[in-house]
């Protein structure tokens, strides 16, 4: 049985859609949503509008901006010798929030998963190796201390090897089966300065 109007049904179903957001999440948001002024769900509904429309890979790191470059690989005052590579923009922006890493990033956006069907292909790698064509000097691999992440890290690592760079990996303090966007920034940055060679 319908509690509510159809336009309210279907505003329900759409937000529960969501990651995170569970049906009762979904009917609170609504209800904000509905109470709100007209201008500001405007706002909002073409926030979201352009930002789909408008953000796309960046060219060189493969994170999510609305430039070609993202503001990090544009930062002339950054080591691009350094590069850290991340699963996905969430975890660029907890090593960010520390302020004490000065490389450039590569953004996987996965990992590589042969339980899910997820292979070197369907990952930002090939990408990646062409980097390595330039000046880079270390790769720091900052992958999630899951079975995913170190399967990503160990082929990685088997990849660059040959070419002579220098391949590191966060050392621990991040917990296994530990998301890297919910770790604190103290135990990132142990992590970053305690990495190891590989």
């Amino acid at each position: 049985m319908d509690y509510y109007s159809n336009q309210i049904s279907r505003l329900i179903e759409e937000l529960s859609c969501l990651p995170g957001i569970g049906s009762k999440s979904a009917a609170r948001l609504a209800f904000h949503l509905i109470h709100m002024p007209l201008e500001d769900v405007d706002r909002l509904a073409s926030t979201m509008v352009e930002a789909r429309k408008n953000v796309r890979y960046c060219k060189d790191c493969c994170t999510l901006t609305d430039q070609e470059l993202c503001p990090i690989c544009s930062n002339g005052k950054r080591d691009h010798k350094t590069i850290m590579v991340v699963e996905n923009t969430r975890d660029l922006a907890a090593y960010e929030k520390i302020g004490k890493y000065d490389g450039v990033y590569h953004v996987l956006h996965g990992a590589i998963s042969p339980m899910l069907g997820i292979g070197p292909e369907d990952i930002k790698l090939k990408e990646l190796i062409e980097r390595l064509q330039g000046e880079v000097e270390e790769v720091i691999i900052a992958t999630n201390s899951s079975l995913e992440g170190e399967t990503t890290a160990m082929y990685i690592s088997k990849l660059i090897k040959p070419a002579g760079i220098k391949v590191s990996r966060i050392a621990s303090g991040v917990p296994v089966g530990g998301d890297l966007e919910y770790i604190d920034e103290v135990t990132l940055l142990r992590a970053l300065e305690g990495r190891t060679q590989l």
